[in-house]
């Protein structure tokens, strides 16, 4: 089990500034009938922990003060958007005998033909697959083979993954998970974006035009 230790934190808004310049990170814990926890941990250490867990997996958390550890999964995390680091951690708290539900990512393996035979696109629908299952059994991903896409026909469907039976699976059996696109198919799509965007650029500049008009004639 991936462990993790957390400290009570008494900072709040402007004051967790001291937290994050001294190498930790501000935290809240909530759950299914449990107080919520004002909580920091240490940025290294959580990195790592993200690294081995994600967001799927159980972590183990110690809270100092407590005898107990507390099974959690990373719920929510928020960047800065000028240095990218990590600001204010979400858990969850989760009942072992309860099912919890959460998105797996999807890690692709193997080589499409389709793709390197007949130059097409690969295009994932899917990064991450919606599931239910009780905490012990929850993937830390699920893999997805791309062996047998050799036409630009072939599909892998939601239906197609290989999950554990003990898993459910929360989207439509028959959604398209990955497929391959034609040169031909990509081409026309980038074109019909850029026209689109072409249109919507000259759309915004006759509805400038025309406010000035009216300005004017106000004048």
């Amino acid at each position: 089990m991936i462990k993790l230790t957390a400290k009570i934190r008494e900072e709040q808004g402007k004051k967790t500034f001291a937290l994050k310049n001294n190498g930790r990170i501000p935290a809240v814990l909530y759950g299914h009938k449990i107080k919520n926890l004002s909580l920091d941990v240490d940025y290294k250490e959580f990195q790592k922990v993200l690294r081995e867990a994600g967001e799927s997996s159980l972590v183990e958390m110690r809270v100092e003060g407590e005898k107990e550890e507390r099974l959690v999964l990373v719920h929510d995390l928020q960047k800065d958007p000028v240095s990218d680091k990590y600001i204010h951690i979400d858990f969850y708290e989760t009942s072992a005998k309860e099912e919890v539900e959460v998105e797996v990512p999807l890690v692709i393996e193997g080589e499409s033909l389709a793709v390197k035979d007949l130059g097409g696109t690969l295009v994932q629908n899917i990064s991450g697959l919606s599931i239910k299952a009780m905490p012990k059994d929850l993937p830390h991903d699920i893999k997805v083979s791309i062996d047998g896409l050799n036409t630009f026909e072939d599909r892998i469907l939601v239906k197609d993954l290989n999950v554990p039976g003990n898993v459910k699976v929360m989207l439509k059996p028959e959604e398209i998970v990955i497929s391959v696109v034609a040169p031909a198919k990509v081409e026309e799509d980038l074109a019909t974006e850029i026209e689109e965007k072409v249109e919507d650029v000259e759309k915004v500049e006759k509805e400038k035009k025309t406010e000035d008009v009216v300005e004017d004639e106000k004048n």
